[in-house]
């Protein structure tokens, strides 16, 4: 099918190919000839409803790991209240379904480019939910992490799907509005998987938080088959499986490494270095192989676009600095200050509602200030959220974190929207899947790679201010008391009263730990913002249409505009 020619912004009176040219409340938007949309007028009058399922979607994608984040305290407890997972065992829980996603989702963007990209989002929503009911029933912290990754699996077909979907069903006018309100959705799904996963704490067993993603699935998989057009691009590449399995190897062995070295909490160990200088190797490899091939799995070439490496490095570093805190503020909340995990969920909220209420609103900002001052406003912003943790204690007000988590969501809600713009248009709409699969590709190793360095820190550091005070201990538990605080906790807990000492030294080592943490986390969101400042694009002056000139008769009948690779 020949692909259409591109959409423009000069005004005309709205018309249609098979209708005549007469105004339409579900016609494009203003300054688009309907005679030059590119979705056809079946889907572009259901593309709200469109759009409303893809966030149901994405909804129970992000949603697996807001409650998970919550639920690692009650996952880290003995039997029969948890598994007695580790902190390692936790970040590979979290780190095996951020891996294998960011490992996939090449593959799964060029997948539904050329087969269909409503195929691929169903069988991913499929598997998602095969293994979220597997990961429920889960009898140790090895099966947790195999059925994490099988989500994880699933979800790689999933999360490119949406945006891809997204960028075919409206028109290029409309996309900035519909990605913020794609991107607020991350804020809602923030918001209720704390709240959701709290309440199932609290009444259920930990494997619900995992087994309540299961009628979702049901629900979106129906709603998706009856709503949901499907589309591709109409000349599609070849998948490029060597890329995809260097650039698995080599994650999969950089992030052991650096848990590794968190767990020993030694990064001069044999092992650490070996996994750590290897998984460079295959990366630089995957690299080089990338530049070579034919068929690459993502296209160096786009890098070559300021704005475009600038919008992918700032993703990318954001989420880095924002997922390794996520991780140790549940442990901050529920060991040191004592919270549930349905107090826990609640004092998140600041963080969802600032996004859902800022990102739909994004891209008017952007339109008066330009991205570049957006994006590094917002930086600044997820900045100082990240620094005061750096100042909290043990009796920190609560109106203090909540005020810091919304001004975390509300830096967030003016970074996501202007990037995701900036990659998704960047592309061909035909290439929209490679868009959506390298712009959530960077995300997740962002945030896969926060989790492992910051956790690694943040171990690596309560290690050292509590082994000094672990006098009390038998020699035996010493070391897997000095592991965590909820390995601390654990063994103070056996030494009845004489243990209360122990929990008070936990919690200070914890405190320092956090400190640490946090100021390498606000000093990665401030390297974003250097980079968002130097490459990101500044203010465009808005298009003037130009002027009207008199008709003058055609010569001949003008060319028939072919619609796009969009099915209904």
């Amino acid at each position: 099918m020949p692909t259409p020619p591109p959409s423009s912004s000069s005004p005309s009176s709205p018309s249609s190919p098979s209708s005549p040219p007469s105004p339409s409340p579900s016609g494009p938007p203003p300054g688009v000839r309907a005679a030059e949309r590119r979705v056809p007028e079946v889907i572009h009058r259901r593309r709200w409803a469109v759009l409303g399922v893809l966030m149901l979607s994405l909804l129970i994608v992000v949603l697996d790991n807001s409650i998970l984040n919550v639920a690692v305290k009650t996952i880290a407890s003995p039997e029969p209240v948890g598994i007695g997972a580790t902190q390692s065992e936790l970040e590979w829980a979290i780190n095996a379904y951020t891996l294998v996603f960011a490992g996939l989702l090449f593959t799964s963007g060029l997948l539904g480019d050329r087969v269909g990209r409503k195929k691929v989002l169903l069988f991913g929503i499929v598997v998602f939910g095969i293994g979220s009911a597997l990961a429920a029933i889960s009898g140790s912290p090895g099966e947790l992490i195999t059925y994490r990754a099988l989500m994880g699996f699933g979800a790689a077909f999933v999360m490119p799907a949406t945006l891809s979907v997204l960028m075919n069903v409206f028109e290029r006018e409309e996309q900035p509005k519909a990605i913020g309100i794609w991107a607020g959705g991350v804020g809602l799904a923030i918001a209720i998987g704390p709240i959701t996963g709290g309440v199932l704490l609290e009444h259920f067993w930990w494997g619900s938080i995992f087994l309540v993603n299961v009628p979702v699935v049901i629900v979106a998989l129906i709603l998706m088959v009856a709503l949901v057009p499907d589309s591709k691009d109409p000349a599609p590449g070849r998948v490029d499986p060597v890329g995809v399995l260097l650039s698995i190897v080599g994650l999969v062995l950089l992030v052991y490494g650096i848990i590794r070295a968190g767990e020993l909490a030694d990064f001069t160990d044999v092992t650490v270095l070996a996994s750590i200088i290897g998984g460079l190797a295959v990366l630089a490899a995957f690299v080089v192989h990338e530049k070579r091939s034919d068929h690459p799995a993502i296209d160096m070439a786009y890098f070559k676009k300021p704005a475009f490496s600038a919008a992918v490095a700032a993703m990318a570093l954001v989420f880095f600095a924002l997922m390794g805190v996520t991780f140790f503020s549940a442990f901050y909340l529920q060991s040191v200050r004592g919270y549930s995990a349905l107090d826990s969920g609640l004092l998140i909220v600041p963080l969802a509602v600032a996004q859902m209420v800022f990102a739909p609103r994004a891209r008017l900002v952007v339109e008066r200030f330009g991205a570049r001052a957006v994006c590094t406003g917002g930086m600044l912003l997820v900045a100082a959220g990240l620094a005061a943790f750096a100042l909290f204690d043990a009796t920190t007000p609560v109106w203090v974190l909540c005020l810091v988590f919304f001004v975390q969501g509300a830096g967030m809600a003016h970074i996501m929207p202007p990037v995701t713009v900036a990659v998704m248009q960047a592309l061909p709409r035909e290439k929209a899947g490679s868009g959506s699969a390298i712009n959530n590709t960077f995300r997740q190793v962002g945030g896969a790679l926060g989790v492992a360095v910051l956790g690694s820190l943040l171990s690596t550091t309560y290690r050292g201010e509590i082994e000094g005070r672990l006098g009390a201990v038998p020699a035996a538990a010493r070391d897997a008391a000095g592991e965590s605080i909820e390995a601390t906790m654990a063994v103070a807990g056996k030494l009845g009263p004489a243990g209360g000492p122990l929990i008070s030294s936990a919690n200070d080592a914890f405190l320092s730990a956090m400190h640490v943490t946090a100021l390498g986390s606000a000093a990665v969101a401030l390297i974003g913002t250097v980079v968002v400042a130097l490459f990101m694009p500044g203010r465009t002056a808005p298009e003037r249409p130009a002027p009207k000139e008199p008709a003058e008769p055609q010569a001949e009948p003008p060319a028939e505009v072919t619609a796009p690779a969009v099915r209904d």
